[in-house]
């Protein structure tokens, strides 16, 4: 290895330049997600037996845990935007919070069965306390950045002792009263930290790992969607799976260009409260990506007959999964300056997919009818795209030069 080549074993932690040009994810990143994808995974799975068995209270504990896998992904992923110094105390603590995702990740079925998991607070405290070491970095090697860096380390130890605390309480009750009050207070550090001084992140390299993430969970879903197919052919099944796999290819490809269809650097370019909504509201468009996989799997299980439950049920927790991305992406892209018919049919194809599985059609039905919607929605995309681009073309002045 060249000198050039070399980790520092340690340098002074300054803010990355927000303009850099040709900023993309590195390598660590990657690594990054791709071990957090497994705590999505593994919650999706248990979301999975939950659904497929007739346990529907499951979603809520899914909604919560994802919470946590989300909320340490984007706090990480924030931070390592404005100051990753990529030296060897920077690696490291970015493995701790790596590991404790793979802590959590094996605390989720606990979790999922008895409401509490002291591998899940493990892994999360970790994570979390981790990050902390991380900001106290930043205060101390940035002095124009420390008050907000200080706000965050407070911020997040002091409501991470709450956590920690929260394992001494007992009942459903005040255990989902207290998650819900905790993560206010998680939401609100960010808020109150940035009011001290904006942390220098790259608008471009946060839509880029946003993006990323979402690739990888997309991906996650055809692992899963495949895995259950092949489950269901070893055991015979054959009868409407034609239609759940056309109808889940549909519903992956759609979800994949409707995401893409537009930049979203310039959401992280506007006003602050633009670039919390933006940023806070991935957290349902990675969850409903997750569930969509989740949905799916469990449409083939009730196809093969290993489902306890019923079609409607399966599939208004599929359409409902997609009919939450299509709003989200709706709102985002309204902010990027979508026209006003683009909103309708965002709003429109999420009704209509919910309303169809309301009707508990063949499962296969609600699955090929939600990825023709979508498909809808991307073709009309395309086409007023290009109406518009003649449009442009049309109106450009004619050079008298």
């Amino acid at each position: 290895m060249s000198h050039a080549d070399a980790v520092p074993l340690s340098r002074r932690m300054q803010p990355r330049d927000p303009h850099e040009e040709h900023r993309v994810a590195t390598p660590l990143e990657l690594f990054f997600d791709l071990v957090f994808v497994v705590a999505i995974a593994s919650a999706a799975g248990e979301w999975h037996h939950g659904l497929a068995g007739g346990h529907l209270g499951d979603l809520v504990r899914f909604v919560m845990v994802f919470f946590a896998i989300w909320w340490a992904w984007m706090n990480y992923t924030w931070f390592a935007s404005s100051y990753d110094s990529d030296d060897v105390p920077y690696r490291l603590l970015t493995f701790a919070i790596m590991a404790g995702s793979l802590m959590l990740a094996a605390g989720i079925p606990d979790l999922f069965d008895d409401g509490q998991s002291g591998l899940v607070v493990g892994g999360y405290a970790l994570m979390r306390f981790a990050m902390v070491a991380m900001w106290l970095r930043a205060a101390r090697g940035h002095p124009e950045g420390r008050r907000t860096a200080l706000t965050y380390a407070v911020g997040i130890s002091a409501v991470q002792v709450l956590w920690i605390a929260r394992l001494l309480l007992d009942g459903s009750s005040v255990l989902m009263v207290s998650f819900f009050a905790l993560v206010v207070l998680e939401l609100l550090v960010p808020v109150v930290a940035e009011r001290r001084g904006f942390t220098p992140f790259h608008p471009h390299h946060i839509a880029e790992r946003y993006a990323l993430l979402t690739l990888i969970v997309l991906g996650e879903v055809v692992l899963a969607s495949v895995q259950a197919v092949q489950g269901a052919l070893v055991a015979g099944a054959r009868t409407g799976l034609v239609a759940l796999v056309v109808g889940g290819l549909l519903i992956v490809f759609s979800m994949w260009w409707l995401y893409f269809k537009r930049e979203h650097a310039s959401l992280f370019e506007g006003s602050i409260g633009s670039i919390f909504l933006t940023g806070y509201g991935h957290y349902l468009v990675f969850a409903s990506v997750a569930a969509t996989g989740v949905g799916l799997a469990a449409a083939v299980d009730l196809v093969q007959g290993a489902a306890h439950t019923s079609p409607r049920v399966v599939g208004l927790a599929l359409a409902g999964a997609v009919a939450v991305y299509v709003w989200c992406l709706t709102v985002m892209h309204s902010l990027a300056g979508a026209p006003a018919v683009e909103r309708r049919v965002g709003v429109v194809v999420g009704l209509f997919v919910v309303g169809v599985a309301a009707l508990a059609p063949p499962v296969g039905v609600t699955v090929l009818t939600t990825g023709l919607a979508l498909a809808a929605a991307v073709a009309h995309h395309v086409i007023s795209s290009e109406g518009d681009g003649q449009s442009t073309r049309r109106r450009r002045p004619v050079s008298t030069s």
